[in-house]
């Protein structure tokens, strides 16, 4: 076996590259985006399909398997390897000073646009609750229909999106989203978080070690929960190893992507780096279920309970020119230039022009 590592930069290029040459590895590391182009030109290996693959489906959890198969394609084209997900932390501080319970955040998007507006009352309009614009996940937690199913054409701007754009427009309008959402990017986010203008923002365990350090008064007050959502299923992360359906060399192919995946390895990997297993009953395990009173720790175990049930809310045709698209239709609706109705049938409608281009 030859181990190549790749750079994230330009890796989907690199794939679509090697495969037009004919020199994609038998093995390869995908997400979900990544592996959709791959497969629908016949590159990947059905594994729902290929009887040797198909025997190890047991062994992962049904999110997991799930999160990689492909719409449109009838079947999963990797074996699921890492999850993540990320906390999201807020001020319980601020909570308390609003008159909201510091120990009941959020778990709906009625709950916290309504915090979010006690919030901005009761702080005068000094105290956001969150940083940032929606993006596609939270149209997918809200409960919108974001595409087809087919895959073939995007459906967030279904009366349900234009609730949550307009509840969102709203926000904006009374001080529940920071004055700088439309350009706050995801650093200038966590610093306003940091100096305690904003009630709530996502991070992870490198976040907190910068709170104990830089904002002590901050740590102390912290609380960890999961993204509100209507539909009972956090978002999560996934990649996977998927087999070039060329391979000359098939059965080692499925066999090493199966080692490389299995429960033993999984779990050794996920206790060196701050991600999570996708096979069944490990994150049952007292590494991802109990507090070991380390700041890592405390996000991992708050993380691993978001996975059970989770799903990857985002659509993977959708490329980073659909979501740059979206973005900038929802802060044009946020700014009154576009209602917010008109903004996601024109980013909808630009999306799928995209969408048939590609």
């Amino acid at each position: 076996m030859k181990w190549l590592d790749q750079p994230a930069e330009h890796y989907a290029d690199k794939l679509g590259a090697d495969a037009a040459a004919g020199t994609l590895p038998d093995v390869v590391n995908v997400s979900p985006d990544l592996s959709h182009p791959l497969a629908a030109a016949g590159m990947l290996m059905n594994l729902d399909k290929e009887k040797a693959a198909a025997a190890f489906k047991d062994e992962y959890t049904p999110e997991a398997w799930q999160g990689n198969a492909l719409p449109g394609l009838a079947g999963t084209y990797a074996f699921p390897w890492y999850l993540n997900t990320g906390p999201l932390f807020y001020n319980k501080a601020l909570f308390r000073d609003a008159g909201l319970d510091p120990e009941k955040p959020p778990k709906t998007y009625d709950e916290l646009f309504a915090a979010a507006n006690t919030m901005a009352r009761k702080s005068g309009g000094r105290i956001a609750t969150l940083a940032g614009t929606p993006s596609v996940e939270d149209f997918g937690r809200y409960g919108v229909r974001l595409m087809n199913d087919d895959a073939t054409a995007f459906t967030y701007n279904e009366p349900k999106g234009v609730e949550l754009l307009t509840r969102y427009k709203e926000l904006y309008d009374h001080g529940g989203l920071d004055p700088q959402a439309l350009t706050n990017t995801p650093e200038k986010a966590g610093q306003k978080f940091l100096e305690q203008k904003v009630a709530m923002n996502p991070g992870g365990a490198h976040d907190l070690e910068t709170f104990k350090k830089n904002a002590p008064g901050l740590y102390r007050r912290l609380g960890i929960t999961d993204a509100p959502n209507n539909t009972g299923k956090p978002n999560m992360y996934v990649m996977g190893l998927a087999v070039n359906k060329q391979s000359r060399h098939k059965a080692a192919a499925v066999a090493f992507a199966h080692y490389v995946t299995n429960r033993k390895n999984q779990e050794a990997f996920a206790h060196k780096v701050a991600v999570f297993p996708s096979t069944r009953g490990s994150l049952e395990d007292p590494y991802w279920t109990r507090d070991d009173g380390t700041d890592e720790g405390r996000v991992r175990v708050a993380s691993a309970k978001m996975l059970k049930g989770a799903v990857n809310y985002t659509p993977v045709v959708m490329s980073d020119e659909m979501k740059t698209v979206l973005k900038n239709e929802v802060a044009k609706a946020l700014q009154g230039k576009k209602s917010p109705r008109q903004a996601l049938d024109d980013a909808a409608a630009a999306s799928n022009r995209l969408l048939k281009r590609d």
